[in-house]
């Protein structure tokens, strides 16, 4: 995989944060994904966020697994620590990094097929650890690195680029954080980057696990079999030289909508999601409300967006723990190695 790097040059007069940073010094490498990909909104929208509160880069940790969703972090704050997991097993790894060193702001970057999949005991774990960080899902209901398979957030009904209409269940990941006890749960779409943003910052300050569900519509894997766009049917009728694909540019799909308004959205192969955001009157500190909400709201074809879900009252992973307030990364080999006379009370339980 290669990165290209953007050029250092900016304009004078670009606003500056408190640190004196501009959000072009939380930007990162140039984008491989496709033109008009919502994960680049999402990139963008990560980027304002961190910009605008001021969190200084060395201090942020980027952790991701496999998928174009795992690519994203490269295209931020290049100068935050970062580290690329096996499929499935970012949280993990994020739970050794923060149990080393807590004084780093976490933020991991996945996709559906990446949580909701392979790597779903490891998203269930890191709930249940109330492991304190900010977790993005690029949802798009397909494995895009792979040929755009159905993942498990893929709707009944949806349409893939080969074979027959999923009719299998959905994996809803905001229900699911919910019902396991995730302090912070909330679900935006990647055009509408008013509300996106917001999200995400509260996702960073939260002291806990924060989810953040971005609906996030997948460019090229909507190119299904059976349209008269798509690249084998124009294989099939046309004169055939060799074959090379080619992804056209897109236009970026955007939202702008009203609390408590629902708007329909159309997507790249003609289909339609409906998307709803919680009005003022909205009571996130409900779990058995936000179930029914969402389940109302599901049933009526709807994907309500909005924080959905927080509880401020429960402690995170250290908190629970009971671990010092010093990183255990800082703290020297004396402190961590018991007394003898400790050692041998610890041993003689099990003699």
């Amino acid at each position: 995989m290669s990165y290209i790097a953007k050029p250092k040059v900016s304009h004078p007069s670009l606003p500056r944060n408190k640190l004196g940073l501009t959000a072009r010094d939380y930007e990162g490498a140039v984008s491989t994904l496709c033109a008009g990909c919502g994960h680049d909104s999402v990139t963008a929208a990560v980027i304002q966020a961190v910009f605008e509160l001021n969190i200084e880069p060395h201090k942020l940790a980027k952790m991701s697994g496999i998928g174009c969703s795992s690519k994203t972090p490269a295209y931020f704050v290049n100068q935050a620590h970062g580290f690329n997991s096996v499929h499935g097993r970012m949280p993990s790894v994020t739970t050794g990094a923060y149990v080393a060193n807590r004084e780093l702001t976490y933020i991991g970057v996945s996709g559906d097929g990446d949580s909701l999949s392979i790597g779903v005991g490891q998203f269930v774990h890191a709930i249940r650890r109330n492991l304190n960080m900010c977790y993005i899902i690029e949802n798009n209901g397909v494995y895009g690195l792979t040929k755009g398979q159905f993942s498990a957030s893929a709707d009944i009904g949806s349409k893939p680029k080969k074979g027959l209409p999923n009719q299998q269940e959905p994996i809803d990941p905001v229900s699911t954080a919910i019902s396991l006890g995730a302090t912070y749960v909330a679900r935006s779409f990647s055009g509408d980057k008013q509300q996106l943003v917001p999200l995400i910052k509260g996702a960073l300050r939260h002291d806990g696990f924060a989810l953040v569900d971005v609906i996030s519509p997948c460019v090229t894997f909507n190119d299904h079999e059976g349209s008269t766009k798509s690249y084998a049917h124009t294989r099939q009728f046309y004169h055939h030289v060799v074959d090379v694909d080619y992804i056209p540019p897109a236009e970026e799909i955007r939202a702008d909508y009203e609390e408590g308004e629902a708007v329909p959205v159309d997507l790249y192969d003609g289909s339609v999601i409906m998307l709803r955001k919680v009005n003022e009157y909205y009571d996130p500190t409900s779990r058995a409300a936000a179930f029914k909400y969402l389940r109302e709201h599901f049933n009526a074809g709807e994907i309500t967006t909005g924080l959905l879900y927080i509880d401020e009252a429960r402690g995170e992973m250290h908190d629970l723990m009971g671990n010092v307030d010093t990183p255990l990364a800082e703290l020297p080999l004396d402190s961590l190695k018991p007394p003898s006379g400790e050692l041998k009370r610890i041993l003689k339980r099990y003699q």
